[in-house]
């Protein structure tokens, strides 16, 4: 792989080196998927909420010793961070994967605990269910449903 240059931002300042961001890229990526807030991985790691953030933006270097620390904190290797580097495209998330890191997010953002398990079991009724049928604008309603079921 080639050098990365880095171009002057403001007099004497410096953007971060483009394996930095990957690398930061990266560790927020691990986290969100654990459902972890930044605040939680710096607890992990011994480091202020803001010093992680700088790592996930790429704008302080995480040195070696520190890289061990997330990779072992957020269970994967060292080398996760770098996986895809070489490649020649710029990691695109497909739509599914959007969808996955928002409802991770939300999932986080839930108050209580009885509504995070509410949510997995509706999500294991709905992988769960045998018969998938398509949504359409004269789907029955809750109320209807329930209307339904009394008369039966």
């Amino acid at each position: 792989m080639g050098a990365v240059k880095a171009k002057p931002a403001r007099a004497g300042r410096l953007h971060p080196q483009e394996i930095d961001r990957y690398v930061g890229m990266r560790i927020r990526q691990r986290r969100i998927m654990l459902g972890l807030t930044q605040q939680q991985m710096a607890d992990l790691i011994g480091v202020t909420y803001q010093q992680a953030h700088k790592y996930e933006r790429g704008i302080n270097r995480v040195a070696a010793g520190r890289l061990y620390q997330i990779a072992k904190a957020l269970g994967v290797d060292v080398g996760y961070f770098f996986e895809g580097l070489e490649s020649e495209r710029v990691f695109e998330p497909t739509a599914q994967q959007r969808l996955l890191l928002e409802l991770a997010r939300h999932f986080v953002a839930l108050p209580r605990r009885r509504h995070q398990e509410a949510l997995v079991q509706l999500a294991r009724a709905l992988a769960s269910e045998n018969d998938v049928e398509p949504l359409s604008e004269a789907a029955p309603t809750a109320e209807g449903a329930e209307a339904g079921r009394r008369r039966a």
